[in-house]
């Protein structure tokens, strides 16, 4: 199952506005998008090694746009999405983000930048408590960018034989990420009651 999309996604990341996806899918898994960018950014340095910087920049870029709509949604524009929002499956990871903003601010985003959590909880939480905008943009800048420039790190030293082997178990990673990401969404649950 994984092995097909990881091929087709490959195939994408050499497409000529794969830049452009990819900042695209950044700036909105950080205000409204529940996919993260590694999906396409993992692919894209893989394809291209020598071009990773080059992409975990971008990313890095976009991600701190995509955050600062977030933030301004959750400043200006709180009291439209809040039905939804508590309705949805993100309610007490919202709520518990909402409390860890109050007490960690700045630490709390930059370490919330490396979460596999959808960015958009955290960016929308910093602008429903005021966080400092300017704290929030740092925060963010340090994570994100953090985050995806070891993933392009990561891939420049594995090179080749990164890509080879991570295409012989791409469905063992597949299902160990989605099981992970069930634990780790289980483990908010419990932590939030």
């Amino acid at each position: 199952m994984f092995l097909k999309l990881y091929d087709r996604v490959i195939a994408l990341s050499a497409h000529r506005r794969a830049p452009a996806f990819l900042a695209t899918l950044s700036f909105a898994e950080s205000s409204f998008f529940p996919v993260p960018p590694d999906v396409m950014l993992i692919p894209m340095c893989l394809a291209r090694p020598a071009k990773g910087w080059f992409y975990a920049a971008l990313c890095t870029l976009s991600s701190v746009l995509g955050g600062m709509a977030g933030y301004l949604i959750g400043k200006l524009a709180f009291a439209w999405i809040e039905p939804w929002l508590m309705g949805s499956s993100f309610a007490d990871t919202f709520t518990s983000a909402v409390a860890a903003f109050e007490t960690w601010g700045f630490w709390y985003i930059l370490l919330a930048g490396f979460t596999p959590i959808p960015y958009k909880i955290f960016t929308v939480s910093a602008g429903v408590v005021g966080m400092p905008f300017l704290a929030f943009i740092a925060g963010s800048v340090v994570g994100r960018g953090g985050r995806f420039f070891l993933v392009a790190a990561l891939i420049r030293l594995g090179g080749e034989r990164l890509a080879s082997r991570m295409r012989k178990y791409i469905d063992l990673i597949g299902w160990l990420t989605i099981a992970l990401a069930v634990i780790v969404f289980a483990v908010i649950k419990v932590n939030s009651q």
